[in-house]
């Protein structure tokens, strides 16, 4: 990966709707340029996926919660199935597996506190593995971005 393919997926990260044309103009690269560098980029899973960032406002999902969870167990197993679990649940935005108190800490958008108090039941409260979790609840949404160059 070179300069160009920085520059490009800079802008890809910004506004995943550019055109070959448009990235071409920004980046110094003719269209049949930049499209080969895409493909190689996509092929290559430097671009995972690209996605159209949504108003939780907008929808009706007017919470956004931290959760750390504390599991009772760690072997493979018991990972694996916490893992799924989250990846299956509609209001966990992001999951991540970490060191420190917690083992995984979620970030959870629902609609109001009685869904996120159904899902506390159905994924946590119900989860026998699950030891505790705490919940923070997100006062306003100062920075959010996947951006990572």
């Amino acid at each position: 990966m070179d300069e160009k393919d920085r520059e490009i997926l800079k802008l890809l990260q910004s506004n995943a709707r550019l055109t070959a044309d448009a990235l071409s103009a920004e980046v110094g690269l003719s269209p049949p340029a930049v499209q080969k560098r895409l493909k190689r980029l996509r092929d290559t899973g430097v671009v995972e996926r690209e996605i159209a960032v949504l108003s939780p406002t907008k929808l009706g999902r007017e919470m956004t919660l931290i959760v750390e969870v504390v599991l009772e167990r760690e072997n493979c197993g018991h990972l694996e199935t916490f893992k799924r679990r989250m990846r299956e649940a509609p209001q966990v935005q992001q999951c991540y597996y970490a060191t420190g108190e917690a083992d995984f800490i979620l970030i959870v958008v629902t609609g109001d506190i009685k869904e996120y108090e159904a899902f506390t039941q159905e994924y946590l409260f119900d989860e026998s593995n699950v030891a505790r979790f705490t919940t923070s609840v997100v006062m306003d949404r100062v920075k959010v971005s996947l951006d990572i160059i």
